[in-house]
């Protein structure tokens, strides 16, 4: 297996006392212009950059992700096309694919994974490919340069945390709480718990995403897990207010997470 992209970062952030800050953005929304400007923005501020890849039938999402995505690709934005805006925009965070499975089966794997790398890629996350459910194709992103990142519920058994967790790479995404993505006004009251359950599973980093909002469920979610990460929320403002707004927002979240006034 070749050396993660993201490892340099994660030891970094740990070495200094820091968390991470992992934005995620639907390629191509609200404009294919205004998605490159948005990346650049968030590049400013980030750990690690997530950025999706429209899908016609995202039954994770919430109406946020749903409308980026379907908005994204009546302007004709595709997985061709999202790895031509990551290359466009030269962004120095590493950056993850968050994908649903059809359009990099459609795309080839193969072929995937050999642009994916060629840019620099350094994770991809695969929403609807449970662990375990294809083993070759999880071993051919195993074994490439490319981090293969679980998805973990937080309703997740111990017998089946140990097996979703089997070949994990990169970090884990601990989902925050059960339905599809969305902003919320307050996080899981369990959450704590089921940070825990994780870390005592793994070694690897934990990032936290599903429903987070605001600075002070950034500050609070920065205090249990490794990384924050912010989807909803964010493409929410930046369709409604434009690139500044988005990254005022990414401001705050940055400054609750260093433990500085989030105003």
């Amino acid at each position: 297996m070749s050396e993660s992209r993201l490892e340099p970062g994660w030891t970094a952030l740990r070495a200094s006392g820091r968390k991470a800050l992992i934005p995620y953005l639907t390629a191509g929304y609200p404009t294919p212009r205004a998605s490159a400007a948005a990346l650049r923005s968030a590049a400013e501020v980030a750990d690690i950059i997530e950025v999706g890849v429209p899908f016609s039938d995202p039954l994770a999402d919430g109406p946020t992700i749903q409308r980026s995505s379907y908005e994204a690709l009546r302007q004709g934005m595709t997985l061709s096309g999202t790895l031509d805006l990551i290359a466009a925009t030269e962004l120095a965070p590493p950056v993850v694919i968050f994908s649903y499975l059809n359009p990099i089966l459609q795309y080839g794997v193969d072929r995937f994974l050999r642009a994916a790398e060629t840019l620099g890629i350094a994770g991809v996350i695969l929403t609807d490919l449970p662990a375990g459910s294809d083993p070759d194709l999880e071993s051919a992103v195993q074994r490439s340069g490319i981090d293969l990142i679980r998805l973990i519920a937080p309703t997740t058994r111990a017998e089946r945390l140990t097996a979703a967790l089997n070949g994990a790479q990169g970090f884990v995404y601990l989902v925050a709480r059960l339905g599809v993505t969305g902003a919320r006004s307050s996080l899981e009251v369990d959450l704590h718990d089921s940070v825990a359950r994780v870390r005592a599973a793994t070694q690897l980093p934990i990032a936290v995403g599903f429903g987070i909002s605001t600075a002070e469920q950034a500050r609070a979610v920065g205090q249990m897990a490794d990384g924050v990460v912010v989807g909803s929320a964010l493409v929410e403002i930046l369709g409604r207010d434009g690139v500044k707004a988005a990254r005022r927002f990414l401001g705050a979240l940055r400054k609750a997470l260093d433990g500085r006034d989030a105003g």
